[in-house]
């Protein structure tokens, strides 16, 4: 009986440990993440402004593109349900055009010269503020940042030239969220806007327009 008695004090005990555990609040946002994605980006390719800034033909223009983000963020302090963030994030796009001969003959039927292929880069570098919502296993987020960014666009054939290397001031705001599926490891997404402010005129062409830039990515997340 005494036997017995012990097993059902350990039986217990380890029940009602149990049963605690279970209760416990999920664990809080972890204090550090790194974000890696690749990316789909849309540049725009209806602006005038944009492909005259460039001395370019409107249908030069590129549209979607491939790139990737890098990011990392420490998470500060916690108030009910949000916890505030603090960190950086790089960020490269590109695309390019390759016109199609039907459209270059049809420029050239209106009187315009052959469409060429042009290729289109953004660099992004900036901090950024985020709130999140959410715990160690999973949370969703809002996020926003200005920093600087440089916006290449030129024909494939050609050089960057001055108005290519220019470093332009360039607000982003988007969200995202992130699931945990191992400890460390989880999916991310993460959609994004990048609205770069207005270029300086080079030579003969005029300044270029606020071009905004939307990133679609998805990938891991790293803590």
């Amino acid at each position: 009986m005494r036997h017995l008695a012990v097993v059902c004090v350990f039986a217990g005990t380890f029940a009602g440990a149990s049963a605690a555990c279970a209760q416990e609040p999920p664990a809080p946002i972890p204090r550090f993440v790194i974000d890696l994605h690749p990316t789909a980006s849309m540049f725009p390719n209806d602006l005038q402004e944009l492909a005259d800034s460039r001395g370019l033909v409107l249908g030069e223009l590129p549209g979607w593109g491939f790139g990737a983000q890098v990011g990392a963020h420490m998470y500060f302090f916690t108030w009910k349900a949000l916890t505030v963030g603090l960190g950086g994030e790089v960020m490269v796009a590109r695309a390019t055009s390759s016109p199609s001969a039907s459209a270059t003959a049809a420029a050239v039927l209106a009187g315009q010269p052959p469409l060429r292929p042009v290729e289109e880069r953004l660099v992004s570098a900036s901090p950024q503020l985020s709130l999140n919502f959410g715990t160690a296993h999973g949370w969703s987020y809002i996020s926003g940042g200005i920093g600087w960014s440089q916006l290449s666009l030129h024909p494939s054939a050609e050089p960057p030239g001055p108005a290519d290397a220019e470093v332009l001031p360039t607000f982003n705001y988007g969200g995202g969220a992130r699931w945990f599926i191992k400890p460390h490891l989880a999916f991310s997404f993460d959609v994004r806007l990048y609205p770069v402010r207005p270029g300086s005129p080079f030579g003969s062409n005029p300044g270029s327009p606020y071009v905004p830039v939307l990133t679609i990515g998805a990938g891991v997340s790293i803590k």
